[in-house]
């Protein structure tokens, strides 16, 4: 498989497949593709399409299979900013949140990201709930805005709020913090809690997540009726 990734800040991900490649993705992103490109919907097992579902995706996954010979496929972007080929082996699995997996080749596999302290679970937010990308292949992941990275040596922490962590490797670990004082809480407009993640690993920031924009835009939004 060869791909090219086009038309940023609403980019487009074109990839090129060999007769019988496949390309998985778990929504609607599929914009144009080849006429050889057959699609078959399926929900890859009861405990993986549970995951998927817990996780904010679809139960069920799109496969798109080149055949007869080579074929073509492309994959949009659903909000302005990047998208990102990841590598993918399974000495190097990586998180993502959960609406920021676009599409990958077959060989990847997706699963619910749980975490160990159960605080981040009940109080982490959007933050909280995120996919594992694991097994072998080039997946694309979808992120909001523009992107910042850091590498983290172990042990080294970064406070986030929660909708701007896109992604991290497996080997970072997730926790919650409550912001500290009752003033800051009320009125500094910055929620309850953040989202600590501390290394080894690189984390991948994103500065314009959909929540985000959403928040921003509902105080002119007129709900009532008229």
């Amino acid at each position: 498989m060869k791909y090219e990734i086009q038309g940023e800040p609403m980019p487009v991900v074109i990839c090129q497949l060999e007769g019988g490649e496949s390309m998985i993705t778990e929504r609607g992103s599929m914009v144009w593709m080849s006429p050889n490109m057959k699609m078959e919907t399926g929900a890859g097992g009861l405990g993986k399409a549970f995951g998927r579902m817990f996780s904010g995706d679809s139960i069920f996954q799109n496969t798109y299979t080149a055949q007869g010979g080579p074929g073509m496929i492309a994959f949009a972007s659903s909000f302005p900013g990047a998208i990102r080929a990841i590598e993918i082996d399974p000495a190097h699995p990586v998180v993502v949140q959960k609406s920021g997996f676009l599409a990958s080749e077959e060989g990847v596999e997706l699963s619910i990201f749980f975490q160990k302290k159960m605080g981040s679970g009940f109080f982490g937010g959007e933050g909280f709930i995120m996919q594992k990308l694991s097994g072998r292949g080039t997946a694309f992941v979808e992120l909001d805005g523009s992107v910042v990275e850091y590498d983290l040596q172990p042990g080294q922490s970064l406070v986030v709020d929660s909708g701007n962590l896109a992604m991290m490797d497996a080997t970072c670990s997730m926790d919650i913090q409550m912001v500290k004082g009752v003033k800051n809480v009320l009125f500094g407009g910055e929620g309850l809690f953040n989202t600590v993640v501390t290394g080894p690993g690189r984390v991948v920031l994103q500065t314009m997540p959909v929540s985000g924009v959403a928040a921003a835009l509902a105080p002119f939004i007129n709900t009532g009726s008229k």
